[in-house]
């Protein structure tokens, strides 16, 4: 892990400047301070903030060589356009290409209904953007055809958080508890490589005398530092929960008296949970028993105690149930809502949380409002100004949205900082799915692997030329400043959106001049829903290094743990969820024998289309590459400098392959930071969770065979 803690640079310098803003990557918000030569426009040098608390001073590779994006010579500078898919794009200026989009949605839902456009999101977009985007899709488009990527990332964990707290913040209370643990249970969160500042608290939290926990199939950087490994096959994470669940039941680890006081329905989920043992969950899992003990009674001896679950727990088609059966254990444990001890899930995006609290998913309004509550649609669109019977319904998820446009339903569609070609599963139907759209449109500030099918792309600005907040992984809403001009025409997304729906005819419902009133209506709409923010202002964030919601009033100091006396349902009551354990969707087999699984690399970011960019990462991790267990790589004869065939029921990769020690012996492992014929995504499936409609991007059946020609 590559992290840094840079000294400040004080003193006045003639010509240079410095700002503050937060990191474009991860969900962290790694704050940074950004020293710019202002005759020049360019920053200079990058440093990480002692005065913010998730990172002090600490930032990874990323963070460090973030601001090289926004001088680098792939920029988009200026809009570009193309009559047909067949065609070529020519530069033009940015009121032919709004008039070219306007006129070209307006004749395909004139011909094919409201709902043949769809706006597809991004979890990275300001909570400003992703205001303005939910509103836009359904007063200006008047589609109900909108949602986002973070429905690849966070909605298995936000749904199971609802149901259990009656409410979804990743982490309910601030980073800094996890020093009070003494017990850390880490499920599918390889932090390290993705959240790094985090691995430094989980350090400092063992010397301070915690012990911690990861459970993960591979043989990780996080894995490296804990005090028990527990290597479950992919796809098994709830049965390894309900094992621990009926441990702890058996060592007489269950908090009665907290159950009795602050949970609801954890009768029945006790009662069942008491059939499955360890030595069951060795046979579904693959863990030892003996290992799976040992974890159940340290999660009760050592407390506070506390569970956190990450991706690889919960991109499956049971992803809901797998989070529901780790907020059971932390339940029963009664660790919940107790400083250092409960549940919490890692938001891996910028903007995972606030993209998801603000309107651009499926079947929600801003705060966290039901899109299907009729309250809530009265509130919102009574400050919006229509009536509530022109508010759209609930509306197709976000690959359920491709689907559509695979099977020619939904036919027009606007993508705002998202690369699906690349993050999204069985990827060569998904590229289809764009190809078959009449009109695409795509805004970011790369070139990406989208944009490549679109017929209009938008050069957007960077994170460090435009104003807007963000909402971190614990629920800290923080603001970023601008302090370089955007090159070219690259133009802020929130303006892109006002600009097009005064061309579609709603003009008069996106009058704003500048992000701060964004905000301000944002925060007046949100005025007492879960996530209030009606507290809030920009002077006020800068002046508290951000804000926890919910703040639901001027004077308010925000909420820095959620659930300490109350839980969000009606009775003030958590709820327990009763889980029985599934296979995946898609088991191995005589022809496809492995698991392959995916995930992330420290230097590189989601879709790669930022950091494969970056000199210093590109060079660390140039390719992507199959991860084999050791034993495996030897039963299979592979050889040293030839590349592997992957193969799934999608297709076939080609990739060079790395041993890995102690790692699970049926999982393959692939980062998915690379597009075209080295995507991973060409071979994984679009099994959905029925609750969140999460595809399982974490496990499908695969083989693995040696190429025999030379490289």
């Amino acid at each position: 892990m590559t992290l840094s803690m840079q000294p400040a640079v004080s003193g006045w310098e003639p010509g240079l400047s410095r700002f503050n803003t937060h990191c474009s990557y991860c969900a962290l918000q790694c704050a940074l301070k950004m020293k710019v030569d202002t005759a020049q426009n360019r920053v200079v040098k990058v440093w990480g903030r002692r005065d913010f608390p998730t990172n002090r001073g600490l930032s990874c590779v990323k963070g460090q060589t973030a601001h090289q994006q926004i001088h680098h010579s792939d920029r988009l500078i200026r809009p570009l356009l193309r009559e047909s898919k067949e065609g070529t794009f020519r530069e033009v200026d940015w009121d032919e290409a709004l008039d070219f989009t306007a006129r070209r949605l307006q004749e395909t839902q004139k011909a094919h209904g409201a709902d043949s456009a769809a706006v597809f999101g991004g979890g990275a977009l300001t909570n400003e953007t992703v205001y303005l985007l939910g509103k836009f899709a359904r007063v200006a488009l008047k589609t109900r055809n909108i949602d986002y990527n973070g429905r690849y990332c966070m909605s298995s964990a936000a749904a199971a958080q609802n149901a259990s707290f009656g409410v979804d913040r990743g982490l309910n209370f601030p980073l800094a508890d996890i020093f009070e643990s003494r017990c850390i249970l880490l499920v599918g969160a390889n932090v390290a490589e993705c959240l790094p500042p985090i691995q430094v608290f989980l350090k400092r939290a063992q010397k301070l005398g915690a012990r911690l926990i990861v459970a993960d199939p591979r043989n990780s950087r996080t894995s490296d530092i804990a005090d028990l490994k527990l290597m479950p096959k992919p796809g098994t994470d709830s049965a390894l929960a309900l094992a621990l669940l009926s441990e702890v039941i058996a060592e007489g680890g269950v908090d009665e008296k907290y159950l009795n006081q602050r949970v609801g329905g954890f009768e029945p989920v006790l009662a069942f949970a008491r059939g499955f043992n360890a030595a069951w969950g060795e046979k579904i899992t693959g863990v030892p028993d003996l290992l799976i003990r040992q974890a159940a009674r340290w999660l009760i001896r050592f407390k506070p105690s506390l569970i956190l679950t990450g991706r690889g727990a919960e991109q499956h088609s049971k992803g809901v149930e797998t989070v529901q059966s780790f907020i059971n254990l932390a339940l029963a444990l009664g660790q919940v809502g107790k400083v250092g001890g409960g549940f919490g899930t890692l938001t891996g995006q910028g903007n995972g949380q606030g993209g998801r609290e603000h309107g651009q998913k499926a079947d929600q309004l801003p705060g966290y409002r039901s899109i299907e509550n009729p309250q809530d649609r009265a509130r919102v669109a009574q400050a919006w100004g229509i009536d509530e019977k022109d508010l759209p319904q609930k509306g197709l998820s976000a690959q359920e949205i491709l689907q559509a446009a695979d099977a020619g339903t939904v036919r027009a569609m606007w993508v705002v900082g998202s690369n699906p070609a690349v993050s999204a599963p069985n990827g060569r139907r998904m590229k289809n799915a764009l190809s078959n759209l009449s009109f695409l449109a795509v805004s970011d500030f790369f070139f990406s692997e989208t944009c490549q099918t679109a017929n209009v792309v938008f050069p957007a600005t960077l994170f460090a030329e435009e104003d807007g907040t963000m909402t971190n992984i614990e629920g800290r809403c923080v603001l970023r400043r601008s302090g370089v001009k955007p090159p070219g025409e690259a133009r802020s997304d929130w303006k892109v959106i006002v600009d097009l729906a005064g061309r579609l005819g709603a003009g008069q419902y996106f009058s704003y001049p500048n992000t701060e009133a964004v905000f301000n209506e944002l925060a007046s709409v949100t005025a007492g829903s879960r996530a209030d923010y009606s507290g809030m202002n920009y002077s006020k964030l800068e002046r508290n290094r951000g804000l926890f919601w919910p703040c639901p009033d001027p004077n308010h100091a925000g909420t820095f743990r959620l659930f300490e006396s109350s839980f969000f349902h009606p009775d003030g009551k958590a709820r327990m969820k009763l889980v029985e354990y599934r296979e995946s969707a898609e088991e191995p087999d005589a022809d496809f024998p492995y698991r392959l699984t995916t995930g992330r690399v420290l230097e590189h970011y989601l879709s790669g289309n930022q950091t494969r960019r970056i000199e210093a990462l590109r060079s660390a991790v140039p390719e992507p590459f199959v991860e084999v267990s050791e034993k495996l790589s030897r039963r299979l004869g592979l050889k040293a400098g030839h590349k592997v065939k992957l193969t799934t029921r999608r297709g076939e990769v080609r990739l060079s392959w790395k041993a890995s020690a102690e790692q699970e012996e049926s999982t393959l492992f692939v980062p998915f930071h690379w597009g075209g014929e080295e995507s991973v995504n060409l071979l994984t499936q679009e099994a959905l969770d029925p609750v969140s409609r999460m595809p399982e991007l974490k496990v499908c059946a695969a083989n693995l065979t040696q190429e025999e020609e030379n490289p």
